[in-house]
């Protein structure tokens, strides 16, 4: 199954969305900032990142500039992660080089969707795990 890096700065949701992520069958790496962000991926690039486009050290937005200019960053698909859901902000996250755009608070449903759809694997509830939609809600 996929490894996903998680990057944002609020720990009530990291650990809710690691939660949910772990349930549908992937692995987890989690970053704080954008600089640990920037930095996980250059030990160990995972097959997708979640990144909140607010955070301190380093915003999403030039994190995921970071990231695109390395090699194996190129090729990773980035999610951005917002509460602030204008226009604006969506066309600033995808200039950076992100590949979706997901607004809080997070709908599971959608999000799982996005990361099947750039990820190209089924997540483990397809496969016969059985995660409720109230699970998926969280």
């Amino acid at each position: 199954m996929a490894t996903i890096l998680l990057a944002d700065d609020h720990a009530d949701l990291r650990d809710m969305m690691t939660r949910q992520l772990q349930k549908h069958g992937y692995t987890v790496e989690t970053a704080t900032n954008g600089l640990e962000a920037v930095a996980s991926v250059s030990r160990s690039a995972p097959s997708l990142i979640l990144m909140d486009v607010n955070m301190p050290e380093l915003d999403g937005f030039e994190a995921t500039l970071q990231i695109r200019s390395t090699h194996a960053g190129r090729r990773i698909p980035v999610i951005a992660l917002t509460a602030y859901a204008l226009p604006s902000d969506e066309a600033r996250a995808r200039a950076a080089g992100c590949d979706a755009f997901h607004s809080k608070p997070v709908d599971f449903d959608k999000l799982f969707c996005q990361i099947r759809e750039l990820v190209g694997e089924a997540t483990a509830d397809q496969a016969g795990s059985g995660a409720s939609a109230e699970q998926a809600q969280l």
